[in-house]
């Protein structure tokens, strides 16, 4: 069973996993990662117990998917399951996904992604201004996510780079 995503109420607080890819998808490669997730969210299920579930691709480089986990609980085997489709996609289109050493920001109104070392280090030398928004992808809830996914330099986690 799925959320559509035109009915995520702003007040329930889902369980959100975020999948950052390292580069923007193609127009083909999002209308196929589309049509895959579709697929699979309609028979997500934890203990045979359908999930009501939902995603979307934000800014065309994150996979953002949503679980109801009032309605049912997601179990280690859905998750395990959830991954193993996200690999076979990581896979096919070299995505990224499960590369957690990456840093994705805007500046100058376009997504950049770069190594954390490297991004780290053009912080430092002052290579990328300050007057950028940086990505959160540790956010765990749908709330979480829509307040806290993009923040400015000084509020994010970046802020911390000396």
């Amino acid at each position: 069973m799925k959320i559509e995503e035109s009915n995520i109420v702003e007040t329930n607080d889902y369980r959100v996993i975020i999948y950052p890819a390292s580069r923007p998808f193609e127009t083909k490669e999002a209308k196929i990662i589309t049509e895959k997730l579709f697929d699979f969210l309609s028979t997500w299920a934890a203990h045979g117990k359908p999930l009501s579930s939902s995603f979307k691709i934000e800014k065309n480089q994150f996979i953002v998917i949503c679980v109801d986990e009032e309605k049912e609980m997601a179990s280690g085997c859905s998750i395990d399951a959830l991954g193993k489709i996200m690999k076979e996609i990581d896979d096919e289109y070299h995505l990224g996904l499960f590369d957690r050493m990456k840093a994705s920001f805007i500046e100058n109104g376009e997504v950049k992604t770069l190594k954390l070392i490297d991004f780290k280090t053009k912080i430092r030398n002052g290579e990328i201004s300050k007057d950028i928004q940086v990505f959160d992808f540790s956010k765990n809830t749908y709330l979480e996510f829509l307040g806290n996914f993009l923040l400015p330099f000084e509020r994010s986690w970046a802020a911390s780079i000396k």
